[in-house]
């Protein structure tokens, strides 16, 4: 089926000649078309433009039958990627929520028991069926709002049975879900409770069985490590940065959540596609990341649900570095997908511009998970991932308006989303 919307008020984050990410000042750029169209055929954009292009020779492009839609009043944007999520899980963990109020510190829920290896303990209770079913919801949720790519970790198991479990578990979402999704093997997520006082052996454990393990059933995209303090040295996050480059895997990297940790500077050495937190961010972190091809990745939703600091998102772009937001949507320090609220708090807590905040939660974000070819925005060739609005006045009124739910209708590879 061919689909073709017409009448469109304003068609945003338009490609003619799609570019990897926008960075520095270049973020302030969005291309728009007024009066717009879009023509989709299958999985794919075949064509947009303004309403007056809009030919006969246009519509012979495609050869299915054509369905069409009036978006008179309403405009249309590239669906979100939200290339930083743990979204395989079994059970929230409010409880710890009510420690956070009282005060507690997320490094010591975590010496309690709680944090990571409270979610690495309900995992392992939890069958197959039941984490793709709690998953699988999850996705639907954040389709119906927006996102069209997600990436989607590891890192609640902790050992290797439970951590290919997960894998397992992402790959059956890749097979039955209309987003995109990439998946990230962390094992390092946290040092098991049994392992304390042992964490070399732990870091052995991932380098010697996990590794090959999850690369011999094809398991995984990339690989992360939760390179901070408390969690994993630098030392060890290069040795397993180097086991999972010999098997095939990129790296991505926690880093710099709770200190200057140095996994930043660890990232970049070995070209992370992405790294990700930052709240600790300084000159010779900014240094270390200009140039290069790793992609810099706040998660606005953590730090606000944790009550940390903001990162230096302003100073980092001024710099001319590119920035990504993701929503790192997890039952611990960011229980929610919602890319329309990581959109508002680009603006309200690291004080992006509106057109910054919009390149950062859809071309840029989808480059930190590796679909930029694919998604992102609107381009000829590029998945035909977008969503409709409500009549909205202005591109300005999608981060304005943080609490209201402003997609209509999402599509995803050219197909109708079911709203929830």
């Amino acid at each position: 089926m061919a689909i073709l919307i017409k009448n469109i008020q304003k068609l945003v984050q338009v490609e003619k000649e799609p570019v990897p990410f926008r960075a520095g000042k270049e973020m302030q750029t969005l291309h728009t078309v007024d009066h717009a169209f879009l023509l989709t055929e299958g999985d794919y954009i075949v064509d947009f433009g303004s309403m007056d292009l809009l030919t006969e020779k246009v519509l012979k492009q495609v050869k299915e039958p054509i369905e069409e839609i009036d978006a008179t009043g309403k405009m249309v944007f590239p669906s979100f990627c939200d290339s930083h999520t743990h979204i395989v899980y079994a059970g929230s963990r409010e409880v710890e929520y009510i420690d956070k109020i009282k005060g507690l510190s997320y490094e010591e829920i975590a010496k309690r028991g709680g944090g990571i290896n409270n979610s690495a303990k309900r995992l392992a209770e939890a069958t197959e069926d039941e984490l793709f079913q709690a998953a699988m919801n999850r996705l639907e949720e954040m389709a119906s709002l927006g996102t069209g790519a997600v990436e989607i970790k590891s890192g609640y198991g902790l050992n290797t049975e439970n951590e290919l479990k997960m894998l397992r578990v992402i790959q059956r979402l890749k097979e039955h879900s209309p987003i995109i999704i990439k998946s990230n093997f962390l094992g390092a997520h946290a040092v098991p409770l049994e392992y304390k006082g042992k964490q070399t052996e732990y870091v052995d454990l991932i380098i010697n069985e996990m590794i090959p393990m999850v690369a011999a059933e094809d398991l995984a995209d990339y690989i992360d490590v939760f390179c901070d303090k408390g969690f994993f040295t630098p030392d060890e996050t290069e040795r397993i940065l180097m086991q999972g480059i010999k098997y095939g895997m990129r790296p991505k990297i926690h880093a710099n959540e709770l200190d200057y940790s140095g996994g930043i500077q660890v990232g970049v050495k070995y070209n992370a596609l992405s790294v990700d937190h930052l709240e600790y961010t300084g000159d010779d972190e900014i240094e270390a990341l200009l140039n290069t091809e790793t992609m810099p990745t706040f998660l606005p939703g953590a730090a606000f649900f944790l009550g940390m600091i903001y990162g230096p998102v302003r100073k980092m772009m001024d710099a001319g570095l590119p920035i990504a937001l993701a929503s790192d949507f997890n039952p611990g320090s960011s229980p929610s997908g919602n890319m329309q609220l990581i959109l508002s708090m680009g603006c309200v807590n690291y004080k992006m511009l509106p057109e910054e905040a919009i390149n950062a939660t859809t071309l840029n974000s989808a480059y930190a998970m590796g679909v930029s070819d694919v998604a992102g925005s609107i381009a000829k060739g590029k998945y035909a991932n977008f969503f409709i609005t409500k009549p909205i006045p202005t591109v300005e009124f999608m981060p304005y308006s943080y609490g209201s739910d402003k997609v209509e209708q999402p599509f995803l590879k050219g197909k109708r989303v079911n709203k929830i």
